[in-house]
C-alpha cells in the first residue's frame, strides 16, 4: 500500500525515527524552559549535560558494572549533583543581568566539557548495549516496531507532562514560579528562595541525563552529541515559546514528526526544516507560539 506514491512501511519508520527524535527534542527542550522560565537562564550547557547522563551510564556500567535500569535511576541525580555545583559556584552570580552573559557562560562550559571527554575517550561513538528486556520487537502488520524505541516514546511523554503537571497544577511549582516573580515576598513566608533556585537548576540538567541514559543504546556515546542536538533543541525553544513548559512538549514531540515527514517527502529539507519554521514563526509571533507577548 503507497500513500502519495511512497509505501506506508516506509512512511511509517520515518515517522517512528522522528517520533524518536521529538521525544528527545521535547526531553531536552523542556529542561532548558524550566531554567529559563524559572532563572531566566539561557543554558547553553544543556546539551553537555545531555552527554554527561549518557557518559555516566557507559562509565556505571564499566567501572560499577551497573546495567541500565541502574543508571536510569543514577544518573538524574549524578549530573543534577553537577548542576548544582555549576549552579552554586558559576551562575548565581549572573542573576539580575544580562542573559546573554549566561549563555556565554554556559557555552564556555559546553566546550570545556565536550574537549575534556573528547581527549580521553576520543570522537567515535561507543556502543551500550540495549537492556535484555526492552530487546526484539512487535510486528504490528505495517512495519516492526522495536521495543526499545517504543518504551523511549512512553517514557519520554510520561516524564514531560509529570513534569508539566508538578510545575503548573502543584504547590511545589506554585513556590517555584512564585520565587521567580517576587523572591523577596516568598522568602518573607519562610521559604528558601536560593534553595529552590539551585534545586531548580539541577532538576533542569536531571532531566537531560535522564536523557542521555535513554539516547545512549539509541545513538552510542559520544562527546558530540551534546553539540549535535542542542541548537535543534533551542529552535524548539523558540518555536514553542522560550520559558513555556507545554510549548516546548508540544513542539518537541511535532517537530520530530514533521522532520520525519519531510525525510519522506523532500529529503533535502529534513535537516533544514525546523529553522525555517523557527524563522516564520519569528517573523510572525516572536514570542513562539505559546509564549506569552510582552
Amino acid at each position: 500500500m503507497d500513500i502519495f506514491g511512497v509505501p506506508i512501511q516506509a512512511l511509517m519508520g520515518q515517522l517512528l525515527i522522528g517520533l524518536i527524535n521529538g521525544s528527545f527534542y521535547a526531553l531536552l527542550s523542556l529542561g532548558l524552559a524550566v531554567i529559563f522560565g524559572m532563572l531566566d537562564i539561557i543554558n547553553f550547557a544543556h546539551g553537555a549535560m545531555y552527554m554527561l547522563g549518557a557518559f555516566a551510564a557507559y562509565l556505571l556500567l564499566q567501572n560499577l558494572g551497573l546495567g541500565y535500569w541502574w543508571s536510569l535511576l543514577l544518573t538524574p541525580f549524578i549530573v543534577g549533583a553537577i548542576g548544582v555545583v555549576i549552579e552554586r559556584t558559576m551562575l548565581k552570580h549572573l542573576y539580575g543581568i544580562d542573559p546573554i552573559y549566561g549563555l556565554l557562560l554556559t557555552f564556555g562550559l559546553a566546550l570545556i566539557l565536550e574537549g575534556v571527554f573528547r581527549n580521553k575517550y576520543g570522537a567515535t561513538g561507543l556502543p551500550y548495549a540495549i537492556p535484555p528486556v526492552l530487546t526484539g520487537g512487535i510486528n504490528l502488520g505495517f512495519m516492526f516496531l522495536p521495543m526499545y524505541r517504543a518504551w523511549v516514546i512512553v517514557a519520554s511523554v510520561i516524564v514531560c507532562f509529570a513534569t508539566w503537571y508538578t510545575i503548573e497544577r502543584t504547590r511545589l511549582g506554585g513556590y517555584l514560579r512564585a520565587a521567580t516573580e517576587n523572591p523577596q515576598l516568598v522568602q518573607a513566608f519562610g521559604i528558601n528562595v536560593p534553595r529552590m533556585i539551585t534545586l531548580t537548576y539541577a532538576f533542569g540538567t536531571a532531566l537531560a541525563g535522564l536523557a542521555g541514559v535513554m539516547a545512549a543504546p539509541i545513538y552510542q556515546v559520544s562527546p558530540q552529541m551534546g553539540s549535535d542536538l542542542i541548537i535543534v533543541v533551542f529552535a524548539v525553544v523558540v518555536i514553542g515559546g522560550m520559558g513555556s513548559i507545554m510549548g516546548s512538549i508540544i513542539t518537541g514531540f511535532a517537530l520530530g514528526l514533521l522532520e520525519g515527514l519531510t525525510k519522506v517527502f523532500y529529503p533535502e529539507a529534513s535537516t533544514t526544516v525546523i529553522f525555517v519554521i523557527m524563522v516564520v514563526v519569528l517573523l510572525i509571533r516572536p514570542a513562539g507560539l505559546f509564549g506569552t507577548q510582552k
